[in-house]
């Protein structure tokens, strides 16, 4: 009978379109590999006081330090940097560099950390090192955030404290979907909003395609100030009709499925632009006419960096309905961002789950830091002195222009300011999302030549120095600038 049943069951099979029977395969043959901790492999340098000698930092280096945004290979050059102190960093080899954009537009204190913000957070670290957000308040949170609502103008009361630019993006493009209940954020294609998922999604220059795929709902418009046309030959025309442009978007996309339209309120990495004349007092206007929310980006240039305390205050009556910023908050002396929002949204999400969170949400270190920062700022009227040295910037950036072929144009608000590097046809020496040219590289080795170290994404080269800086040092990073750039005319037959 068992036979039989064998031969029924084999000749079954074997017809077409029979009932499937699974194959008895054997699973891969697992490789072998040691998976369990080996104390022999751990140095017994990592407990010695002695500082580790350059060439086994460079070792550990090679073998274990990944780049950020660029390839390792060029992050092998970068100087190994030792102590700092005021606007000045030194490296292994005791070289003086003089920081020329606050490192990423962040250390705007400089690098001499003030006595009463290493207090504060010694204190905290004593007192209270951490808690989640979500399971008690700490007294630097209710004190910072009652500070930071002081300081924004308008009805701005909520605030809310990530670890980073991109974190408050994100939270802020998560708040105004949950608001609104409405899924698109309209932002420039001339921007950088951050390098996470939605906020890497919602930046519009060529840093988005490295993470934009999966990303739904961010729907990009060409600013008043596009990179390869004009939309009018003044400003007040090129406002005017790139208005008209986006209220054509906005009506063609439907106002119904636009949740926000973010902005940065200077265009920070992407060139420091400032907006013409009328052209975001007319984006709040189209905002309140169809119903939208605006969103100040400021994590780069809030906190003083443009002369104001807040860089959407270059506009008059403009009050966003949501303002992120981040960098200039703690100095960069600690992680942290901030993302205020009006008293409606606050009100509206006292009984609406916010929907957003992190383990490192309000860290207490973090506030305590930041806290002690931004009344540093006040008391010693870091904006003002931001101000101050607007003319010196643009002095001396105009020298430049003057004297330097390679040197098409700059522009400086504050203590921000940008120069667009040319070829020797006059062209931009190379697009934004190109390797490396050669000409570039060549001013680069020139101003670490020169004592000098700040953000070169060519063609653009920002200068923004820290805010305490003096105009003795400003001029003094000028004059390091004016002597690197002689080497590119040079190279380029000037």
């Amino acid at each position: 009978r068992r036979l039989s049943t064998e031969v029924e069951l084999s000749s079954r099979v074997r017809r077409v379109n029979a009932h499937h029977v699974a194959d008895d395969h054997a699973p891969p043959a697992l490789r072998a590999r040691p998976n369990q901790f080996d104390g022999s492999r751990v140095s017994p340098d990592h407990w010695s006081d002695r500082s580790w000698e350059p060439g086994a930092l460079r070792a550990a280096q090679a073998r274990h330090v990944m780049a950020s945004w660029g390839t390792g290979v060029a992050a092998a050059a970068l100087p190994l940097m030792v102590r700092a102190e005021g606007v000045f960093l030194y490296d292994a080899a005791g070289k003086q560099y003089l920081d020329w954009t606050s490192q990423a537009v962040c250390s705007n204190l400089g690098h001499t950390v003030p006595a009463a913000v290493k207090e504060a957070v010694v204190s905290q670290l004593n007192h209270l090192p951490y808690v989640y957000s979500g399971m008690g308040i700490t007294e630097v949170r209710c004190r910072l955030a009652q500070l930071m609502a002081e300081i924004l103008p308008g009805d701005l009361s909520g605030l809310l404290f990530p670890c980073g630019g991109a974190e408050a993006n994100e939270v802020a493009i998560r708040l105004a979907r949950r608001f609104t209940g409405r899924q698109k954020i309209l932002t420039h294609y001339r921007s950088y909003h951050g390098g996470t998922a939605t906020s890497l999604a919602a930046t519009g220059d060529f840093r988005r395609w490295f993470g934009e795929a999966g990303a739904t709902g961010i729907v990009h418009v060409l600013s008043p100030l596009p990179y390869l046309f004009q939309w009018g030959e003044d400003k007040q025309t090129a406002t005017r009709v790139a208005l008209a442009a986006l209220e054509e978007q906005i009506v063609a996309e439907g106002p119904h499925t636009i949740a926000a339209l973010m902005l940065e309120s200077i265009v920070g990495s992407g060139g420091v632009l400032v907006h013409p004349p009328g052209y975001i007092e007319g984006v709040r206007a189209l905002c309140d006419k169809y119903g939208i929310l605006y969103i100040a980006d400021e994590v780069m240039v809030g906190f003083g960096r443009t002369g104001k305390l807040w860089g959407f205050q270059h506009y008059d009556g403009v009050v966003p309905d949501i303002v992120t910023s981040a960098k200039g908050l703690s100095g960069a002396y600690l992680p942290l961002a901030c993302v205020a929002v009006s008293e409606q949204m606050r009100a509206w999400f006292d009984s609406h789950p916010l929907g957003w969170g992190a383990t490192y949400h309000a860290h207490p270190v973090a506030l305590a830091c930041a806290y002690e920062v931004v009344k540093h700022m006040l008391h010693e009227e870091l904006v003002a002195n931001a101000k101050s040295l607007e003319e010196t910037m643009i002095n001396h950036l105009q020298a430049l222009v003057d004297v330097h072929p390679c040197v098409r144009q700059a522009r400086a608000i504050g203590l921000f300011g940008c120069l667009d590097l040319v070829d020797n046809r006059g062209h931009l020496l190379q697009r934004l999302d190109a390797p490396l040219c050669p000409e570039a590289d060549v001013l680069k080795k020139a101003m670490m030549r020169e004592g000098l170290i700040g953000l070169f994404r060519p063609p653009h080269l920002h200068c923004a120095p820290p805010l305490v800086i003096t105009r003795d040092e400003l001029v003094d990073g000028f004059g390091r600038l004016d002597r690197a750039l002689t080497s590119l005319d040079e190279m380029l037959g000037h």
